[in-house]
């Protein structure tokens, strides 16, 4: 077996976790702004923000686990799970570290909102957004491809959109109409209601 196959790996499921990452943050937009409520169906979005979240987490994870199997750098579990515990990068690392435990707060919270309530399930969620901003910083300075063309637009434009959506989302904007009141009060027998 080729000794860089980890290598590879690592770096192909740390880019599908950080598309997964964006993805979910767009759907969970798109859920909760109603943007498109013509077509959209909210228990559809849901399912789908949910397993768009999930997966993001399960690459994250092949991420870590491919990067403790390569002996380029030696990570050991303790440089990925303890910020600014690597003696590679120790800041870009440590960010990446960070956004994995947001990672986990955010979906074990969605996984126990119930218990939580709404309100405190909220604010945790609502750290998707620096969690995203953390990867991305990541992804930008202690991922290994910085200087190919195609991996630094990639970067630029997951900075434009997430600036973008985060923008849409968080900014009071005038012209958005809230979800409908009743949408608000419930939530679909199965799922939980809007982010």
């Amino acid at each position: 077996m080729n000794p860089s196959i980890w290598w590879y790996l690592s770096r192909a499921s740390g880019f599908v976790a950080l598309g997964l990452l964006f993805a979910s943050l767009i759907w969970g937009v798109l859920l909760t702004t109603r943007i498109l409520r013509s077509i959209d169906r909210p228990a559809w979005l849901l399912d789908l923000h949910r397993w768009l979240g999930g997966l993001a987490l399960t690459f994250t994870l092949v991420h870590m686990a491919t990067l403790m199997l390569d002996h380029f750098v030696s990570f050991s579990l303790k440089d990925l799970l303890i910020p600014m515990a690597s003696d590679w990068q120790p800041g870009p690392v440590a960010w990446g570290v960070v956004a994995f435990w947001l990672l986990i707060a955010v979906q074990l919270s969605s996984l126990i909102m119930k218990k939580l309530g709404r309100k405190t399930w909220r604010r945790i969620h609502l750290l998707a957004y620096p969690m995203l901003w953390l990867t991305i910083m990541h992804a930008g300075l202690a991922g290994t491809d910085i200087g190919n063309p195609v991996y630094r637009i990639s970067v630029t434009l997951a900075i434009i959109l997430t600036v973008f959506v985060t923008a849409f989302r968080l900014l009071p904007v005038p012209a958005r109409k809230k979800a409908s009141p009743a949408l608000e009060k419930q939530e679909p027998p199965h799922t939980s209601s809007n982010e």
